[in-house]
């Protein structure tokens, strides 16, 4: 359909649109005035990941073109753990973890978006604030019966348990209770008219719809952003050295910038229209950059990604050690460390260490192939030591490199 308000319209040419609810009647509400919208975001690490970073950049979309971000941090559901696209139950944290655990979120949203009490302000919200006060014959009796099992079981994040017989625990059943909970309690005190997320919240989306209209009389709507993977099928945000992830305590600028700039050829232009603020018709003509072309323009993702997350000094800093480890044959300011014990480290455990292979046995398999280098000359032998008292360069396939430095 064509669009009449900036916000649909923005989101439809940038591809973040996969369903949304009378998509007409938010289209004309956007067109006429401030919509609040928002996402939740359970806190169950001290930083999200990359698989995060589409919702975030809705968010930031939103403020962009007029309307207000609420970033609803998951004090109270992360208690119980959402069971969408799990196969089994999550660790549960203690209040203050969770507590800490925000804090530390805020941090990579403070760079996306502008805080603060003006009308397209953004605001962050703590559902731990009014979950932790329901009492629980009041949920039963007022929210309770809006809800009914035999439509609960239809949804997929129950029906993937219990079609592998793997258990769902009743706190985690009442997971989407409490989520459609969540957008009552922001359209009845902070105007919530808009629900994003991704498309496997599609179920506890509309059931936050359906209790804010029998419970308020109040018209909300619900958006969703297509299943995000990359060219090759591979979940985003993932790697066979673990979790891309956004917070920079969390994993050094170089890796993150490298993350992008190894990106499929397939993904590039996609990647730049929802990850970066460049405008469309220059991501155009990057994605259409043939041959090794291409690869400039998976720098540019890189520097604008980057940017974006890290700050203007990261992105330098982390194309400045690419262009030192790539172009120079040197050792980058930026790149990895893996501190070298006195009594040295096997070359197994230091492509572990280094994050380079996610274990033992996919270490060898990198050793057998060929892959793993130490200073530029090829490892043979999987039970050889590293030692001495120089820094070394340890390299994993073309792209990835770390320092093994002495203690």
């Amino acid at each position: 359909m064509t669009y009449i308000s900036t916000l649909l319209r923005l989101l439809d040419e940038r591809g973040y649109i996969h369903q949304a609810t009378d998509a007409a009647a938010l289209d004309a509400l956007a067109s006429k005035q401030v919509v609040p919208g928002y996402i939740g975001f359970d806190a169950t690490a001290p930083s999200l990941h990359v698989g995060s970073l589409v919702q975030i950049m809705m968010l930031r979309r939103l403020q962009q073109t007029g309307h207000k971000p609420i970033v609803l941090m998951g004090g109270g559901t992360t208690k119980v753990g959402d069971p969408s696209g799990k196969d089994e139950s999550r660790k549960l944290l203690t209040a203050d973890g969770i507590q800490t655990n925000i804090a530390s979120i805020r941090q990579v949203f403070e760079r996306y978006l502008t805080f603060g009490d003006g009308p397209t302000d953004a605001v962050m919200v703590d559902n731990d604030t009014w979950l932790s006060q329901l009492g629980y014959v009041e949920l039963l009796r007022d929210v309770g019966p809006h809800f009914t099992i035999n439509r609960m079981l239809t949804f997929d994040s129950v029906k993937l348990r219990l079609d592998r017989e793997q258990p769902l625990t009743f706190l985690e059943f009442n997971y989407m209770i409490l989520q459609a909970y969540d957008f009552r309690e922001l359209a009845l005190h902070h105007g919530c008219r808009l629900q994003m997320g991704g498309s496997d919240q599609w179920g506890n989306i509309i059931n936050g719809i359906e209790l804010t209209r029998r419970m308020e009389s109040k018209e909300v709507f619900g958006l969703t952003t297509p299943l995000l993977t990359t060219a090759d099928g591979a979940k985003m945000g993932k790697t066979a050295a673990g979790a891309v992830w956004l917070n920079e305590d969390a994993l050094p600028a170089y890796n993150f910038w490298q993350y992008w700039r190894n990106a499929d050829d397939r993904d590039v232009g996609r990647f730049l229209r929802l990850f970066t603020d460049l405008p469309l018709d220059e991501i155009v003509r990057l994605e259409f950059l043939g041959g090794s072309e291409i690869n400039a323009a998976k720098i540019v993702l890189a520097d604008e990604v980057t940017r974006l997350c890290r700050g203007e000094a990261a992105a330098q800093a982390a194309q400045a050690t690419a262009d030192a480890t790539f172009a120079g044959g040197g050792v980058g300011a930026d790149l990895p460390v893996l501190a070298l014990p006195n009594d040295g480290i096997s070359v197994i455990d230091a492509l572990v260490g280094i994050g380079f292979a996610a274990s033992r046995g996919e270490a060898k398999r990198l050793i057998s192939g060929g892959g793993a280098r130490l200073d530029g000359a090829a490892i043979t032998d999987e039970s050889a030591l590293i030692g001495g008292g120089t820094e070394q360069r340890l390299s994993a396939g073309k792209k990835k490199h770390g320092i093994i430095r002495p203690v």
